[in-house]
């Protein structure tokens, strides 16, 4: 693929601030605050004809650890950056990658609170909240994506071809980064959070932005959902499907009326089988329709 002026785009260009790496490097296993794993239904996919492994993306403040998967042999492959769950990028999120690797994706997702510290060591998920997650801005997340983009398309990836999946915390930033970057072609977000008060670091959510969406957003919710009300759901999809932005109105919702949040997450008690494998054939078809 040439290197146009248009991709420069993706290269970020940080105007503000921002603290170096603290962690720089990835572990193994799960996060210390979803233990125990449900072992009897966490999904292991092998790696086989697959590049699989930790890499560093350069980004503001230093360079940024994420996982990547990818198909062994060949190149040009579609990119998918992959929007961790509040525990970070975990076993869970790794094995996602190798999934999206083994349909012929190169798949990336980055640490994105690696300058905050490790979500992975913390074994409180309220003091990840008020730590980390809280002290993450937006502005940092969607220049971090960015950043990752750049990478793929230097190491195989073609970015003409570019989506982006994300799950619970990640499922929100699948939204806002919908609306910020315009080479995206899709995105799936997964239960994310569609509405919440604004502030310094997260100024709009999915619903202020529903009108901007630059690629369409299949959206994945749970009708048992509790963290996010069934009418906040309704209403983002009313305002989708009558608005005059393209890209928002070919945007999609599916409830599933009685799934649970985090359906899909494989290695908790909230997953649902029936509910999770449909999610991911709806996923695969929205990444072909849309030219992923």
């Amino acid at each position: 693929m040439p290197h146009t002026a248009e991709f420069d785009s993706l290269v970020p260009a940080v105007p503000f601030s921002r603290r170096g790496f603290i962690v720089g490097a990835l572990g193994a296993g799960f996060a210390l605050s979803v233990q125990p794993v449900m072992a009897q239904t966490a999904i292991s996919t092998d790696s086989d004809g697959l590049t699989t492994g930790e890499i560093k993306v350069p980004a503001g403040g230093g360079e940024m650890p994420a996982w990547r998967a990818q198909p062994a042999k060949g190149g040009n492959f579609p990119v998918i950056l992959v929007v961790q769950e509040i525990f970070g990028v975990h076993e869970y999120i790794k094995d996602v990658c190798r999934r999206l690797a083994k349909l012929g994706y190169l798949a990336i997702a980055p640490e994105l609170f690696a300058r905050q510290g490790d979500p992975r060591k913390i074994e409180n998920i309220q003091e990840i909240l008020n730590t980390l997650v809280a002290k993450v801005s937006d502005a940092q997340v969607l220049s971090d994506l960015d950043a990752c983009a750049a990478w793929a398309w230097g190491h195989g990836g073609n970015t003409d071809r570019l989506g982006i999946t994300g799950f619970c915390w990640g499922g929100r930033i699948a939204w806002l980064y919908a609306a910020h970057n315009p080479r995206v072609k899709a995105g799936v977000a997964w239960y994310g959070r569609l509405v919440s008060p604004a502030n310094e670091m997260n100024p709009k959510h999915p619903a202020d932005i529903a009108n901007d969406l630059k690629a369409p957003v299949l959206g994945l919710y749970g009708g048992l959902d509790q963290g996010i009300p069934p009418d906040t759901v309704e209403k983002m999809e009313k305002t989708l499907a009558e608005s005059k932005n393209p890209a928002s109105k070919a945007s999609s919702i599916h409830l599933y009326d009685n799934a649970p949040h985090a359906f899909h997450a494989d290695y908790r008690p909230s997953y649902r089988k029936e509910e999770a494998e449909d999610g991911w054939k709806r996923l695969q078809a929205w990444f072909r329709k849309n030219g992923v």
